[in-house]
Order: structure tokens, then C-alpha cells, then sequence
């Protein structure tokens, strides 16, 4: 496709999901949301389960014919949001398994830009299931990439550092988990001692005493928070 072609495409595509999220807004809905998130962009009022009819509509008739054409469409939306839905649309292509293909190393720097510039729990916990998905695809290049992650200043990418494998249960690279935790036991910042305690309750599950061990090791540095968290489902919690 043409150059210009790709990009009436994106447009098109960028325009529509913005139409139709404006048609959607509940404006009741709206404030409550926005007071909820702590946000200071302005949300349109539609819940989640509103939205995702939404994003899987205009996806599936406005198909993204090349790499290029599906970063161009997610940083528009991110970029340019007036609202938090769009940027909610932004991550929703990013993760749809119509570029699964295009889940490639060269995604990552589109998640960086948006993991630190959207700098909240709700854009940053989504991002980190796409940068799991990479660890996972690319093992090697990714596992360098969380541990630089892990002691960078931006917190958001730490936190994701931390929680990039919750969901690789046996197959978590359990001493990259540790080393991305490690340096980051005596942050007092909530969203990464919650983070902590959200990666090791989640390994737990499947090394309940590699887990306990890590504690009792730490327990000198690690927080109360993280402490239960880690702990939340392990048999004898109150031990050490």
C-alpha cells in the first residue's frame, strides 16, 4: 500500500474509534470515573465492557496492513487523547491478536513511550502483559531490557520490570523475577512495594516455599505491604 494510502487508513481508523467512543459517552458516568482513577484527563463516561465492542468493531473493519501502519494508529491515539478511553482504544490495538505478528522487539519502544507517559496504574499494568509476552517470545534481549528496567528512575518501568511475568507461572525466569525485585525491597513508593508483593503472590502459587524462603531471606528489607501480599495465599503466612 502507498504511502499515503497507510495513512488515510490510520487516520480513518483513529477517526472512527474517537466518533464512536463520543457516540457512546455517558456523561453521568463520566466524573465518577475520572474522580476514580485520580485522573486528570477527562474520561467520556463508558466502562470497560462498553468499550470493548467498541475497539473489536472498528479493528476488525478497518484491518492495519504493515507494522508501520499499526505503530502510527496506537501513537495517534495515545498522543492526540482528549479523553482516557482513547488512550484505553491505544492499548486495546496494541494487544490485538490480529499483530500478534508485529509483537516483535520493535514494539518495545512503543510501550516505553507509553508506559512513561501515561504514568498510572491502569494504562501501566495493561502495558506489562504486552512486555511479558515479549520476555516470553525473546528471552534473552528482554531479559537485559527488565533488569535495566528494574533500576531505572522512572518507577512506572520498574514496577513493570516487576510484574512482567504474573502470568508465566512454572515457566517465570525465577532469577530474573528476583533480581528485578531486589533493588527496588526498600523504594517506599506504594505502586512498587504493591508490585512486589503482586509478582511474589503470583510465583507463589506455583513455588510457595522458593517464595516463603525469599521473605524470611529479606525480611530485614522488604515491607509490610509486600510482605502480606507475597504471602496472601501461602499456607502459614504469619511464619518468619
Amino acid at each position: 500500500m502507498a504511502p499515503r494510502a497507510e495513512n488515510d487508513v490510520v487516520a480513518g481508523l483513529v477517526a472512527t474509534v474517537r466518533a464512536d467512543l463520543a457516540a457512546a459517552a455517558d456523561p453521568a458516568k463520566a466524573e465518577p470515573m475520572r474522580a476514580y482513577m485520580k485522573s486528570s484527563m477527562p474520561f467520556l463516561g463508558i466502562p470497560t465492557p462498553q468499550q470493548r465492542p467498541i475497539y473489536r468493531r472498528v479493528f476488525a473493519e478497518q484491518p492495519l496492513a504493515s507494522f508501520e501502519a499499526w505503530r502510527a494508529a496506537i501513537l495517534l491515539l495515545w498522543r492526540e487523547a482528549r479523553y482516557r478511553e482513547e488512550r484505553y482504544a491505544a492499548v486495546a490495538l496494541a494487544g490485538d491478536r490480529r499483530y500478534r505478528a508485529w509483537q516483535t522487539l520493535d514494539a518495545l519502544p512503543i510501550y516505553e513511550e507509553m508506559i512513561v507517559s501515561g504514568a498510572w496504574w491502569d494504562y501501566v499494568d495493561a502495558i506489562a502483559s504486552l512486555v511479558g509476552a515479549l520476555l516470553s517470545a525473546y528471552p534473552t534481549p528482554m531479559r537485559a531490557a527488565m533488569l535495566a528496567w528494574s533500576r531505572d528512575a522512572d518507577l512506572w518501568k520498574r514496577r513493570v520490570a516487576i510484574i512482567s511475568q504474573r502470568h508465566c507461572g512454572a515457566a517465570t525466569d525465577q532469577a530474573l523475577l528476583f533480581a528485578c525485585i531486589t533493588p527496588n525491597l526498600a523504594d517506599r513508593e506504594f505502586f512498587i512495594r504493591k508490585a512486589i508483593g503482586w509478582a511474589l503472590r503470583q510465583y507463589a502459587r506455583v513455588e510457595p516455599e522458593v517464595v516463603r524462603a525469599y521473605v524470611r531471606e529479606h525480611a530485614d528489607e522488604i515491607s509490610p505491604l509486600s510482605r502480606r501480599e507475597a504471602l496472601k495465599h501461602v499456607a502459614d503466612a504469619a511464619e518468619g
